[in-house]
């Protein structure tokens, strides 16, 4: 700690937590807007990648070493 006349500062650290911990606890539209946030990013990260992304390496091969040939043969493939 650094020490500031006969007081005691806290780490910065702290003090930029305490700051945005503080700043969200006033909000008022802000946290509606941070739920809409996270809502669209989990539908983004954790939906959009169970329907169009699936994972073709699994349903294809059994093991590490297959998929990595497969992957490696695909990288270095001639187009």
């Amino acid at each position: 700690m650094i020490m500031e006349g006969s007081k005691y500062r806290k780490p910065l650290i702290s003090r930029i937590f305490n700051f945005y911990l503080e700043g969200f606890k006033s909000m008022t539209v802000g946290k509606t807007l941070w739920i809409i946030i996270l809502i669209k990013l989990f539908i983004f990260f954790f939906i959009m990648k169970i329907f169009f992304f699936p994972d073709i390496l699994d349903s294809k091969f059994d093991n590490d070493k297959d998929k990595a040939n497969y992957v490696r043969k695909e990288l270095l493939k001639d187009k």
